[in-house]
């Protein structure tokens, strides 16, 4: 009889050190299933606490119900949403210590049926050492193992001997740096995390205090933003509290970005934050998408605090339909309000409250003005006076139209109009700004980045728009926003809660991370202090990059922002996504420009130099096409074709008309602001020279393009001779 066949017995020392691991990884998996499986219980429990079959009303005893049953399935919801995420990688790292203790490090935490840790959270401080020790300060360990994994696999180690004083004969070394293996990878349509390769200097940021503001700095690919995103999952790990009730907003560039982006805190366990691109804060208060980008001398004039007080004069500005004066009769007598005085009172009253909540005030005044206007002999007393007056209907047609409520979106809108500009921009804005923000409201398809900070401005300064008394109440949630508080029934069916008048309409945070941070306008900044005005701050960025061209204006309306709560500062110096080759075309180009750039070191060499070609006769979409299709042979990940935004279009549907699918497989055609914080394995830049002229920042917009590949770089001219080529040499 043959005896079954035994598996087959690892044969060589790396074999056995990944039976090991793979051993630990099996129980962690195993204990993680078991979690899961309790969780389930719980919120199936929780479903069960209370039944009712009252649709239209809720007894006062049965409240108590309702609310434990939403708080158990809220909770157990989010027990859930940690434990079935999709943890690649959810074991990474061992550490061996010189007591001989060994501990574990993962995504999160796990832990065996006696609640001993079987793996420690990335974020405790037990997992410190892992980033921290070296050879000169080893923290206690003797050696450092990162595991590499697919799904629940083990495939491989890389090991750090930190300690060889204290290692014993039998120690295994293996590998020769998880780092490097990972920079080689290739790259897809998603940011990845670097939990299993933190540095030393991106971990001390990471775990820098939360007080105050944190500022991390350096050039491209020095993992500034990865950095930021650990340190929000640290913050929300170390201070739960604080951070998950108060709210944690992650601003980016544009919706490119946040797609890009969106995956990596969840696949750090952390999904209670909200992500926004900078031209969507404000949809908080109003309706926007903000993805369209303004003609450069709009953008800039509507980035610029002249801008408040633009809209200033815009809110106090009566609209054209706005009656002159008010004359009405009352028991045969006329009682008349000139234009002097209702600008007199508009002005008072404006000087106080709202426009949205100074209906009442301004109508007091109107009325105190028309009962000094009264004859003598009118024989009636002030508050008969006011009733009567009131129940007009030429005082109240009038009252409507003298005094509307106004909405952002309507109040901007009305910017269009180039009478209504010149009044209110008159010697604020020079006549060509006035024309390029005036025509980009009279051409309006949609609101654009730089319109999400003004609309912002503008419900401040307007307030709410009160609801109508005849609105019904809905039972269901209807907005668009993340809930992440408990609503219960009773909330809902409680009926509507009275407006506090000096209330924010805003969202507030307990923490705001701003990435690419030298993009933001004065405007913009004032939209986020709106929403951070207690909060404490993670402001990531690079000057070099700016597409701001008022560096000195942003830096005042940041510094505004701050104020003085405690700031450290913190750089990454090392570029981890380009290669050598590809970083020192893309220095000499901004240096030529902006000689102050913070240039960091490239530790990658490909041993391929970057290609400069010219389309010829075949035109710059066909010559993009071309250069994509060679990229997509040479490389496994993404390609990113990048091209100024007069020929997005064209060059997209050439890639399509091509067989190359944009968006649905490795190929993406973006414009460089769009590309800011991305990155390809391939990227073709398509007519450098006019990336520049298109640009509001010029040569170092170019140079967020040129950065952009972590393997091969290519270059598309329409003709010889290019401007931006000079500055090579």
């Amino acid at each position: 009889m043959t005896s079954p066949k035994s598996p087959a017995q690892p044969t060589t020392a790396l074999e056995q050190e990944i039976a090991i691991e793979q051993a630990h990884v099996d129980l962690v998996y195993t204990r993680l299933a078991e979690a899961t499986r309790s969780a389930r219980q719980v919120a199936s429990e929780g479903r069960s606490l209370f039944q009712s079959d009252r649709a239209d009303f809720v007894r006062e005893e049965d409240g108590t119900g309702l609310y434990e049953r939403d708080v158990f399935a809220f909770q157990s919801a989010k027990r859930l949403a940690v434990l079935d995420a999709e943890h690649e990688g959810l074991v990474f790292g061992r550490l061996d210590h010189t007591t001989g203790e060994i501990r574990y490090v993962g995504r999160i935490g796990v832990r065996d049926g006696d609640y001993e840790p079987l793996v420690i959270d990335w974020r405790a401080r037990a997992a410190e050492p892992f980033y921290r020790a070296t050879p000169t300060n080893p923290m206690d360990v003797v050696r450092r193992r990162v595991l590499r994994c697919r799904g629940d696999r083990v495939i491989g180690v890389e090991d750090d001997l930190l300690d060889g004083e204290s290692a014993g004969s039998e120690l295994v070394v293996i590998g020769e740096g998880a780092l490097m293996a990972a920079l080689t990878r290739a790259r897809g349509h998603t940011m990845r995390d670097i939990v299993a390769t933190i540095q030393a200097e991106q971990d001390e940021a990471i775990r820098a205090p939360y007080q105050g503001v944190t500022t991390i700095s350096g050039g491209p690919g020095t993992g500034k933003t990865v950095v930021a995103l650990h340190r929000a999952a640290y913050l929300l790990y170390s201070h739960r509290r604080r951070f998950e009730n108060g709210g944690v907003l992650v601003v980016g560039p544009s919706l490119v970005f946040m797609n890009y982006i969106e995956r990596v805190l969840p696949s750090l366990g952390e999904d209670s934050v909200t992500l926004r691109p900078i031209g969507m804060v404000a949809s908080d208060v109003v309706r926007l998408r903000g993805e369209r980008v303004d003609e450069p001398v709009a953008a800039a004039a509507k980035g610029s605090l002249r801008m408040v007080q633009v809209l200033r004069r815009l809110v106090s500005d009566p609209l054209t339909s706005t009656p002159q004066e008010l004359r009405l009769t009352l028991r045969g007598d006329v009682l008349r309000v000139g234009s002097h005085t209702l600008e007199r009172i508009r002005r008072d009253v404006l000087a106080h409250h709202k426009l949205n909540q100074g209906r009442e005030a301004a109508e007091a005044a109107l009325l105190k003005a028309l009962w000094r206007s009264k004859p003598a002999d009118l024989d009636l007393e002030r508050e008969e006076f006011d009733d009567q007056v009131s129940d007009t209907a030429t005082y109240r047609m009038f009252r409507n139209a003298w005094w509307p409520t106004l909405s952002a979106t309507q109040a901007l809108a009305r910017l269009g109009d180039r009478e209504v500009m010149s009044r209110v921009a008159d010697s604020v804005l020079s006549h060509a700004e006035q024309e390029a923000v005036s025509a980009s409201y009279r051409q309006q398809l949609d609101w654009t980045v730089a319109d999400g900070a003004l609309l912002d401005e503008l419900v401040d300064r307007l307030g709410a728009v009160p609801e109508s008394e005849d609105d019904e109440i809905s039972l269901f949630i209807d907005t668009d926003e993340e809930v992440n508080e408990v609503v219960t029934t009773m909330d809902r069916l409680a009926g509507p809660r009275e407006i506090d008048p000096f209330a924010e309409a805003h969202q507030t945070y307990a923490h705001i991370l701003v990435d690419e941070a030298q993009d933001i306008t004065p405007m913009q900044w004032r939209m986020l202090r709106r929403r951070g005005a207690q909060a404490s701050w993670t402001i990531v960025g690079d000057p070099a990059q700016s597409s701001w061209s008022d560096a000195e204006e942003a830096e005042r309306a940041l510094n505004e922002t701050i104020g003085r709560a405690p700031h450290r500062h913190f750089r990454m110096s090392t570029n981890y996504r380009s290669p050598a080759e590809v970083f020192e075309l893309a220095a000499q180009v901004v240096v030529d420009a902006y000689p102050q750039a913070d240039l960091p070191t490239a530790v990658r060499s490909t041993g391929i130099e970057p290609e400069l070609r010219v389309a010829d006769g075949e035109g710059l979409p066909a010559a993009a096409v071309e250069v994509a299709r060679e990229l997509l042979r040479q490389v496994e990940g993404t390609v990113g074709v990048i091209c100024p935004p007069s020929l997005l279009a064209e060059v997209g549907t050439a890639l399509r008309q091509g067989g190359l699918q944009v968006d649905q497989t490795r190929v993406v055609a973006v414009t460089p602001l769009q590309s800011k914080g991305l990155e390809y394995d391939g990227v073709v830049v398509v007519s450098p020279d006019d990336v520049v002229a298109e640009s509001p920042g010029g040569v170092r917009t170019l140079y967020v393009a040129l950065t952009r590949p972590t393997q091969r770089l290519v270059t598309v001219d329409a003709a010889p001779g290019a401007i931006w080529r000079k500055s090579l040499g």
